[in-house]
């Protein structure tokens, strides 16, 4: 069905506003109060975790471990281009140590405490310690490449870096379905029916390969509603969590998986790339102006120059301010993209109520109604009101004959 021009609209009696003020009283009292408390407690974690960020790796360069760690790594590898590596593995192991109090935190504790944890803290730390042993892995490839660039190209490592950098990404974007994904969740077939051929239509008519439809067995871990079109080329895959096919409507599923969807067939993954290659690029210029000056006002670190490994915890450091400092553009580039896909989604699956409905479950850890301002600086996806009126103007515009139904969450 073809949609209507916006601003027509196929229903003049619809009343777009009190339909998303239906969806938005939803959520109100205690639930409300949680949800708002739970996402501005994330506002003061962005400053938190770049002061914790600063103090751990300036308490590794003070005190000279990290010289130590690098003095270390030489004398058991006689390379000097994979003296990088060996001290990525022990600089990976040490740091994971020395955050773990605030990891358990705030990936932890804050979790339970706002009741979106569904594991025991054994089973947690079961997952900190399989991501740990996929970060010694990548961090020893990446510090060998980094560091390889870094001399060679003196003056311009900051260029050839970036590249290298978006490089991994990609790199992992391509393996990380099939296998990063796997060792923390359960990918299964979804159950056949009509849901199931709902999405697979909703794909094939969009050109997405969807030979498989997986679930993920994320309710073990969270109690979040979640799904993806994942990979690359010959990696690309569909899949949801159960929460979501458990928790929600069929026409939910079909909205959330719209959505996705749209980030597919829109090509986000190679844009978002794009600003990601853009913010590396200007964080590594940045660190390229900035380390030699602090190495050579600090030589009680015993760092010799930007190219010995031992200054990774200043660029570390350096970096973590400047990517809480640059909050705004991250949420800016991600919060468009995903607003495109959730238009997309409409039009795909042709379910607004669902995607309203959907948008307030999400509200259940996102604040529902935030000011413009604090939408624009923190916010990474559009909020839950934003995507209400979207869905109902969506319908308005698109449904001829649509009315306003009675919103409820229950399944």
């Amino acid at each position: 069905m073809p949609a209507i021009a916006q601003g027509q609209g196929a229903n003049p009696g619809f009343d777009v506003d009190a339909a998303t003020r239906a969806y938005l009283d939803l959520l109100q009292g205690p639930a409300r109060a949680k949800s708002d408390a739970y996402f501005e407690g994330g506002y003061w974690l962005i400053l938190w975790n770049a002061a914790v960020a600063v103090l751990v790796y300036g308490a590794l360069l003070a005190s000279g471990f990290s010289a130590r760690m690098r003095d270390l790594a030489e004398r058991r590898i006689r390379r000097t281009w994979l003296v990088p590596g060996l001290y990525g593995v022990l600089f990976t192991l040490v740091s994971f140590l020395l955050f773990l109090p605030w990891t358990i935190y705030t990936g932890f504790v804050r979790e339970a405490q706002y009741d979106l944890m569904s594991q025991t803290f054994g089973a947690w730390f079961i997952d900190q310690l399989k991501m740990l042993g996929v970060s010694l892995v990548v961090n020893a490839l990446l510090f060998t490449a980094i560091y390889a660039v870094i001399r060679r190209f003196r003056r311009a490592w900051w260029a050839v870096g970036t590249a290298v950098m978006i490089s991994f990404l990609t790199i992992g974007l391509l393996l990380g379905p099939v296998f990063i994904e796997p060792l923390f969740n359960r990918y299964t077939e979804m159950p056949a029916g009509p849901l199931r051929d709902r999405i697979v239509a909703m794909a094939e008519a969009h050109h997405i390969p969807a030979d498989h439809i997986y679930v993920a067995d994320a309710s073990r871990q969270t109690k979040r509603i979640s799904a993806n079109v994942a990979g690359l080329g010959p990696t690309i895959r569909i899949a949801l969590n159960d929460n979501l096919l458990n928790r929600t409507s069929p026409d939910e599923v079909a909205a959330v998986m719209g959505h996705e969807m749209g980030h597919y067939v829109l090509g986000h993954i190679w844009r978002l790339l794009l600003w990601f290659a853009l913010a590396v690029l200007v964080i590594f210029f940045a660190l390229s102006r900035l380390a030699p000056r602090l190495i050579a006002r600090h030589p009680r670190w015993g760092v010799r120059d930007v190219a010995d490994p031992a200054g990774a915890p200043l660029l570390l450091a350096i970096t973590s301010v400047l990517v809480a400092l640059a909050t705004p553009y991250i949420s800016t580039v991600t919060r468009l993209s995903e607003s495109e896909a959730d238009r997309f989604g409409l039009d795909a699956a042709r379910a607004p109520d669902g995607f309203a409905t959907a948008a307030i479950r999400l509200s259940e850890y996102r604040k529902l109604e935030p000011g413009p301002i604090e939408e624009f600086l923190f916010f990474d996806h559009p909020s839950g009101a934003t995507r209400v009126r979207m869905s109902m103007q969506w319908k308005k515009d698109n449904l001829p004959g649509a009315t306003m139904v009675t919103p409820t969450l229950a399944r």
